[in-house]
């Protein structure tokens, strides 16, 4: 079971006591961004992103291809980023971490964002800057910009918290999608909970890090509609990649059940363009869970 220690539990402690005194906590915000699955681009849905607003900063987790667009349209500030976390890395989830980063950096970002991710986002941010020094050189001079490497602090992640500021904490817990390394995120605030599944077959490390959460984004998979992408791939290979590794929609209702939450929202859909009915999706996870199930739509705020 994941826990603070005696230190984070006072520090969050002393964090709540003072939002008290200066009045209502700030309202937090779930903005889905990008509610599609899989690399390639799609017609009808953006890559995988989530961004939890608070006080007007902004707490990303995953970064596929766009994300930087997807704020601009959800009118979110790039400038406010605060934090960005990757619960794995296949390449929907972190295309656009450099990028991301680069570009709220060309927008006017002059505080510090912390990154965390598994390995082996440290070589993967290296090798970003060195990408990128042309450019962060040309509008250093141009420009009069700060240093770009300056604003980003990185670091990888085991379970537990990873990051704590006035407004949030956040804990990950290791799930289960192989081949990879993969990782939840939580979010707790002064006035809400969310959890992000990221890609993972049902996991008691999922259920246990959502606990009584408010909202759950968890990913789903429609194995009947799931034939056309596979013959375009590499067949059984691919399908058993599918199944092995991500939850179908019959199982999220009990996942919902299991961890308590109140809202669960189904989201990183595969297929994503399958001509597929909203209760294609949600329906079943209505037979085994009796809160709110919500189908994700890009630009979706929660």
């Amino acid at each position: 079971m994941i826990r603070l220690s005696s230190m984070q539990s006072s520090m969050m402690k002393a964090t709540l006591a003072t939002l008290g005194e200066t009045g209502e906590a700030p309202h937090a915000r779930l903005h889905l961004l990008g509610t599609a699955g899989g690399p390639t681009p799609k017609l009808t849905r953006s890559a995988p992103a989530q961004a939890v607003e608070v006080a007007g900063r902004l707490y990303v987790i995953d970064a596929g291809n766009g994300v930087a667009r997807q704020i601009n349209r959800a009118g979110l500030d790039l400038a406010q980023l605060a934090f960005v976390g990757i619960t794995h890395h296949h390449s929907d989830h972190n295309a656009d971490l450099g990028t991301l980063l680069h570009l709220a950096w060309c927008d006017s970002l002059s505080t510090p964002v912390e990154v965390r991710g598994p390995s082996p986002l440290n070589e993967m941010m290296n090798s970003f800057f060195d990408y990128a020094k042309t450019d962060v050189a040309v509008r250093m001079e141009d420009e009069g910009r700060p240093p770009f490497r300056d604003l980003v602090n990185f670091s990888e992640i085991e379970e537990g918290v990873v990051f704590e500021d006035e407004y949030v904490k956040i804990t990950v817990a290791r799930v289960n999608h192989p081949p990879m390394d993969a990782f939840a995120f939580r979010i707790d605030t002064e006035t809400r909970s969310f959890v992000i599944s990221g890609d993972t077959a049902p996991s008691p490390g999922l259920i246990e890090l959502a606990h009584g959460a408010d909202i759950l984004v968890h990913e789903a998979i429609h194995l009947p509609s799931i034939e056309s992408a596979v013959e375009r791939s590499n067949g059984s290979r691919l399908r058993q990649h599918l199944v092995n590794s991500h939850t179908s929609v019959d199982d999220l209702g009990k996942i919902a059940t299991a961890a308590q939450v109140r809202t669960l929202v189904v989201s990183h859909l595969v297929p994503a363009d399958a001509p597929l009915h909203e209760e294609d999706w949600i329906g079943p996870a209505r037979q085994t869970f009796d809160g709110e199930v919500v189908l994700a739509h890009d630009l979706m705020v929660l």
